[in-house]
């Protein structure tokens, strides 16, 4: 496992229906629902390790903090960049952010994450 501080990954995403609150189940109204956005913050942060990692490793998300602060209805686009902040041994911290085209802040927050040997982990979470 080679992971620095640094390395980045970037998102650019269509809030289409099947985003939105109303079919999440988080909301009654049709913009990006706030899942989505912490699913997108996920995604991105896996990207930015996923070649870095060893042979046999993934990482699992612990620990998220979200602030959605700004709603994007169906068809406006969001672009979201992880970036890995911290390396505390296994333990990996990402910073996140989403804009909209005209650079307006739609969410932004943190995300960690742990190293783990994948064979081992699923094994113990089918016991």
């Amino acid at each position: 496992m080679t992971l620095s501080p640094g390395l980045r990954a970037q998102l650019l995403t269509m809030v289409e229906r099947s985003d939105t609150a109303e079919k999440a189940g988080s909301g009654d109204v049709p913009v990006l629902a706030t899942p989505r956005l912490l699913a997108l913050a996920e995604r991105a942060t896996v990207d930015a390790v996923r070649a870095h990692l060893a042979e046999g490793e993934t990482s699992v998300g612990t620990r998220i903090e979200l602030e959605h602060l700004a709603a994007s209805p169906v068809g406006a686009h969001v672009q979201l960049t992880a970036e890995l902040t911290e390396v505390d041994g296994r333990r990996l911290v990402f910073a996140f952010e989403a804009r909209d085209p005209q650079g307006a802040v739609v969410g932004r927050g943190t995300v960690e994450r742990v190293v783990v040997d994948r064979a081992r982990f699923l094994a113990r979470a089918s016991r």
